[in-house]
């Protein structure tokens, strides 16, 4: 099996600056605006884009966590015993721009739950997509508006995300399936 490293640690910190400046110009600041990170993956790049730009902004912004296995529609294909994360909003999204977070895009089928998932807590002003890696192959409708990396993968290829507060180390590899 041949594995590349398309990310290391250096790379992730900065295409997260990067992001967290973007999210941060394109919304003209920070006034209504929320992030939320999808598990797993997503949660922890959340926690740090929201760092970045707390520090930046020098001001609050909430944060959340969102479990979207139970709005996928694949669920039942993936386990009969799926595993049910915690989902962590406390604040109202209503009238919020909130920008998801996760670690890849692929299908798009992900961010479709994640969208089903937010409107059940509210109707946020809008929805907006972060994501570390765009490996292409979408069967949905959907684009990130904030990209870290494209990468064309093919069908028997994986991308992964490490992130040292799963794995111990931050990197992005792509290796054959």
């Amino acid at each position: 099996m041949t594995t590349q490293t398309l990310m290391d640690s250096r790379d992730i910190d900065r295409s997260l600056d990067r992001l967290s400046l973007e999210i941060i110009e394109r919304n003209h600041g920070i006034e209504n605006l929320a992030i939320i990170g999808i598990h797993t993956g997503g949660v922890f790049l959340a926690e740090r884009i929201h760092e970045k730009i707390v520090a930046h902004e020098q001001a609050e912004l909430p944060q959340a966590s969102l479990d979207i296995t139970l709005y996928r529609d694949d669920w039942s294909l993936i386990s009969q015993n799926p595993i049910v994360r915690r989902t962590d909003i406390d604040f109202q999204v209503e009238e919020k721009c909130v920008v998801l977070v996760d670690d890849v895009i692929f299908t798009g089928r992900t961010i479709r739950a994640a969208m089903d998932a937010i409107m059940d807590f509210g109707r946020p002003r809008s929805i907006q997509l972060a994501v570390l890696v765009d490996r292409g192959g979408r069967e949905l409708p959907v684009q990130p508006d904030y990209v870290g990396m494209c990468v064309s993968a093919g069908g028997s290829e994986r991308v992964d995300v490490l992130l040292a507060e799963k794995s111990g180390r931050d990197e992005v590899i792509i290796h054959e399936k």
